[in-house]
């Protein structure tokens, strides 16, 4: 590869406005074009059925809750993601887009299923063994007021923090759950990173929450 060649970032964003998807992407706007990215926004999914676009494209970042992709544009975006271009993105712009698409879970490794209890307290971990990883290296726990993502995944991801859900009288589980907060996938020849933080703009803020995102992004990416 071109070591002179301007990487190309494609920002995705729309969907349900409560994750706000354009104050919540031009949080990373700027950091990706100081790292020498030209970017480019999309506000629908319809690009994924562009290959020729996607094929010049090193990271898409994907903010897209809910909506519908038709598989053309699922497929699309697989097929470029197996070829070398990178996925990234947080929240359920990224782990709770397109439900009707198995081609999409497949690519992405987990669906948002629930938040029980809205915004609530709780804590982030990373998983002790990927302390080294470099999205989370320096990183160690911290405490969040927000939407706690329940998330159903499978055992392709790389988990780097989790984060779990206490037990009570009134749960209708009976035991302690554990569910990845941050993962990545290998996917072809390409990479993927989510994190399933992220629902107001204030947690994007948070100090730990930003590193592991902005690397994140930059690990994902061709």
């Amino acid at each position: 590869m071109d070591s002179g060649r301007t990487r190309r970032a494609l920002v995705v964003r729309g969907g349900w406005e409560g994750h706000s998807p354009v104050e919540a992407t031009e949080r990373f706007i700027p950091f990706l074009k100081e790292h020498g990215y030209a970017v480019e926004v999309q506000e629908s999914p319809e690009v994924y059925a562009d290959a020729e676009k996607l094929a010049a494209t090193d990271l898409v970042v994907q903010c897209y809750t809910q909506g519908l992709a038709t598989d053309e544009q699922v497929l699309g975006l697989s097929a470029a993601v197996a070829n070398g271009t990178g996925l990234a993105g947080w929240h359920g712009g990224i782990c709770d887009s397109y439900r009707g698409s198995p081609d999409y879970l497949h690519l992405t490794g987990g669906q948002w299923a629930a938040h029980p209890g809205g915004f609530v307290e709780h804590e982030v971990a990373v998983v002790p063994e990927r302390r080294g990883h470099q999205i989370v290296e320096g990183l160690d726990r911290w405490e969040l007021n927000t939407e706690q993502y329940w998330v159903l995944t499978d055992e392709l991801n790389d988990v780097l923090a989790t984060t779990t859900f206490g037990v009570g009288d009134e749960t209708p589980w009976r035991e302690e759950v554990t569910c990845p907060a941050v993962w990545t996938r290998q996917w072809g020849k390409g990479r993927v990173f989510v994190s399933t933080i992220g629902h107001k703009l204030e947690d994007l803020d948070h100090p730990d929450v930003r590193t592991l995102t902005e690397r994140g992004l930059l690990w994902a990416s061709r």
